[in-house]
C-alpha cells in the first residue's frame, strides 16, 4: 500500500516507511484513566509520499529517524485535516533491516 491509497477511518494491511521526521514524546492520560506516551512522526513511501505516524508507548523507543518501518493492520485517522497513521490497538509496528 502507498500513501496515496491512505483514507481515513480505513484500516491498513500493510506498509512500508521511512521516518524522516520525529517529534518529541508527551504524555496523555485517555478516558479510562490509563497514561502512556504518544509521539508524532513522518513517515515517506517510495513514491516520495509523506504521511504522519502516530507511536505509542513502547514504539516511540524503537523507531528512530531514517529507520524503514512496516506498519501491518494498522489503522487510519485523520485530525484537523491532516492523516494520521498508526499500529493502532490491533496492528503491528516494526522496524524493518
Amino acid at each position: 500500500m502507498k500513501v496515496k491509497d491512505l483514507r481515513p477511518r480505513n484500516r491498513v494491511d500493510s506498509i512500508e516507511l521511512l521516518i524522516v521526521e520525529k517529534g518529541e514524546p508527551r504524555s496523555f492520560t485517555s478516558r479510562d484513566g490509563l497514561t502512556g506516551k504518544v509521539c508524532d512522526a513522518r513517515g515517506k513511501d517510495d513514491d516520495g509520499d509523506t504521511v504522519s505516524v502516530t507511536l505509542w508507548n513502547e514504539e516511540i523507543d524503537k523507531v528512530k529517524v531514517n529507520d524503514r518501518i512496516g506498519i501491518a493492520n494498522g489503522w487510519v485517522s485523520e485530525w484537523q485535516g491532516n492523516l494520521q497513521l498508526s499500529a493502532g490497538r490491533y496492528g503491528k509496528l516494526e522496524v524493518l533491516e
